[in-house]
């Protein structure tokens, strides 16, 4: 009896894949699946050419494909998932899929195929011929004299293409294969299965789309900015006044001064310097061109689906290190906030085209816009949100790992963390430092060193999570990160336990915290297993004299996040620390959405640690919502934690 399938397929479709999704892509009326390979366990791959006629030929294949015994596999399976549903009209099960990316990504390994399997040295290595083949075969091609005025290139165009773009196909099986089983002697949890297949869940549902908001929100913008660009023409004469080489030459010209930038931190400095009004104004224009508040409709418009839907906004395993979700396609996960004090009128007013109004009432469009991003996600017919997310995760979690006692306390009883800390680090009461308090003003030094400090940052960190922007002068901040500190000798000795247990386990020892949080290695990797049990992994880890502060550094290959190679990457203490914490509150948002699953509830999207529910009106209550999130999970006993949440029509921020 067959056990497992390795499948990969090239397909072809008008619709751009990375812009709009594969759900629009694989619903195009020119969709096509053209070539599919696949590898029954130990056996030799196969080959279906479709685009020549073999679908006769795929009674196996589909015999395979709908055994709910044969485990399916592949790399990035929710594309393949979804393009055989599409193709062959027949629902694929998640419970019988596997993803080989997810394995790889839960061992620190980079994201794509081929780099997967050079970082591996595997014999066989995806063909870097590959991209060209795709272009020529799966994309619309321009119609030229050269090629008949053809739109696309079909096998026949290119037979000698054609043949190296099978062995293309057959190749990716082999090397997904390979990678699989290279990597099979390090498991993948029960519950991150279980997580993987709840995650393709949500994806295949996706979230309702307000069509009539994202539609009068992209007319409008294109109004505003029209009516702005004939304004700007008339102040400047320029041909083109949105181009910063032709406006830098304008403002020299009229204004005798000398522009390198025109960009959003640059404008303050300009404005000064500009003395006439209609400088002023041609900059105020540049400002509200720049503007990027249609981006995020745009990107719903592309990936909206026949159902009135959006799919596939999250990626499992995306942010790769911790195992948390990245967002897709309309980045949910980077959406502005919403602070518009009448927000469902300022959406009533755009849904009925009433821009004249809107402007009055709310101040520049642009503006309103971006506001309004979050609201055009609506629930289901018939149904409404329960938006809930957990209160302060990260500070819960890393006092409940290091054993901070105040922080607990704090936790278990007002949850004020921020006046807490600030009580802490200033000797004042916590009531004084409240809203309306007389050391009320010590609350934001309070707040900024919580998300600040608790990864041993220092005043670059402060001065990231926005210290000097919310007035705290610059002079004052390493008092603040000292006080932070002192306040928390238990999480500082935490960061040198970590990087300590961590050197330990490169050196070949295991070395064992609370909560069963342990450091050891195994083949190329360094683990740290979590209280949850899942393992965050750090391939080909070393030890490397740094003579500054005399003591051994911690590196590995990873991902530079900046950079976007992979490359070898230093950490340390506070980093591993970091690590951990996310990872650990991750894991809390895996085994809460698990249970909300469990009880009935549909999750159409999640943003960090925040769950969006599309439920039925008259089922379900954000009580019952709010209770599940804020059990402790059964691996974190003790572990404080608390959600807070709302009841909406649409989405947004409370």
């Amino acid at each position: 009896m067959p056990g497992t399938m390795a499948v990969d397929i090239e397909t072809y479709s008008s619709v751009d894949l990375q812009s709009c999704g594969v759900r629009p892509y694989a619903e195009s009326e020119d969709f096509e699946i053209l070539l599919i390979s696949y590898k029954v366990d130990d056996g030799p791959t196969r080959l279906l050419d479709i685009a020549c006629g073999d679908g006769a030929k795929a009674g196996e294949f589909m015999s395979l494909l709908t055994d709910p015994s044969v485990l399916k596999t592949a790399y990035n399976a929710a594309f393949e998932r979804a393009c055989l549903a599409r193709w062959f009209q027949t629902p694929m099960p998640a419970e019988q899929w596997s993803c080989t990316m997810v394995l790889a990504a839960s061992l620190g390994l980079p994201g794509t195929l081929a780099e997967v399997g050079e970082t591996l040295g595997l014999e066989k290595q995806k063909m870097t011929e590959g991209k060209e083949l795709i272009s020529y075969f799966c994309k619309p091609c321009k119609a030229t004299k050269s090629n008949g005025g053809r739109t696309r290139n079909l096998p026949s165009d290119a037979p000698e293409k054609w043949e190296l773009f099978k062995k293309y196909n057959i190749r990716d099986v082999d090397v997904e294969a390979d990678i699989r089983q290279r990597l099979s002697v390090f498991y993948i949890p029960e519950e991150e299965k279980l997580a993987w297949r709840h995650d393709q869940h949500i994806n295949d549902m996706g979230v309702r789309v307000d069509k009539v908001l994202m539609g009068r929100a992209i007319e409008l913008n294109d109004e505003y900015t029209a009516r702005l660009i004939e304004e700007a023409k008339a102040i400047t004469g320029l041909e083109n006044p949105n181009s910063a080489p032709q406006l830098k030459r304008w403002l020299a010209e009229r204004e005798g001064i000398e522009v390198t930038s025109l960009n959003k931190e640059a404008m303050p400095e300009l404005m000064a310097r500009v003395k006439s009004p209609e400088g002023r104004r041609m900059l105020t224009i540049r400002s509200e061109l720049a503007k990027t508040s249609v981006s995020k409709y745009e990107a719903m418009e592309r990936g909206l689906c026949r159902d009135g839907r959006v799919h596939n906004l999250l990626q499992f395993y995306g942010a790769n290190r911790t195992g948390r979700w990245a967002g897709r396609l309309v980045q949910v996960q980077n959406l502005p906030q919403n602070k518009l004090k009448d927000l469902a009128l300022a959406r009533e007013l755009v849904c009925e085209g009433d821009f004249e109004l809107l402007e009055m009432a709310f101040s520049s469009p642009p503006f309103v816009l971006s506001q309004l991003i979050r609201t055009a996600f609506i629930p289901s017919e018939g149904c409404r949100f329960i938006i809930a997310d957990y209160s302060a995760i990260e500070a819960r979690v890393i006092a409940w790992l290091a054993d901070e006692p105040w922080v607990l306390e704090e936790f278990r009883g007002d949850g004020l963390i921020y006046e807490a800390t600030a009580a802490m680090m200033f000797h004042r009461a916590k009531n004084d430092i409240k809203k309306g308090g007389v050391h009320a003003d010590l609350r934001p030094k309070g707040k900024v060193a919580t998300l600040a400090c608790g990864y041993q940052g220092g005043v670059g960190a402060l001065k990231r999570m926005g210290a000097l922007e919310s007035g705290i002068p610059e002079e004052e901040l390493q008092g603040i990160v000292n006080r932070w500190r002192k306040a928390n000798p238990h999480i500082v000795r935490y960061w040198y336990d970590v990087e300590e247990a961590a050197v330990r386990a490169v050196q070949g020892e295991k070395a064992t915290l609370r909560h069963g949080v342990q450091f050891f290695c195994k083949g190329p990797y360094l683990f740290v297993r979590l209280p949850s049990g899942r393992r965050l992994a750090y391939y080909r880890p070393r030890l490397e004299p740094e003579p500054e502060f005399n003591k051994q550094s911690i590196t590995y290959m990873g991902v530079d996040q900046e950079k976007k190679t992979w490359s070898r990457q230093k950490t340390y203490g506070g980093k591993l620390v970091e690590n951990i914490v996310q990872a650990t509150a991750r894991d809390c948002l895996r085994d809460a959405m698990r249970a909300l699953w469990a009880a009935g509830y549909e999750i159409v999207f999640h943003v960090h640690d925040e769950v969006i529910l599309d439920t039925p009106i008259g089922q379900g209550s954000l009580k019952e919502v709010l209770d599940i999130m804020g059990q402790s999970p059964g691996w974190a006993p003790g572990l404080p934690l608390n959600a807070a949440g709302f009841e909406a029509p649409f989405y947004m921020k409370d």
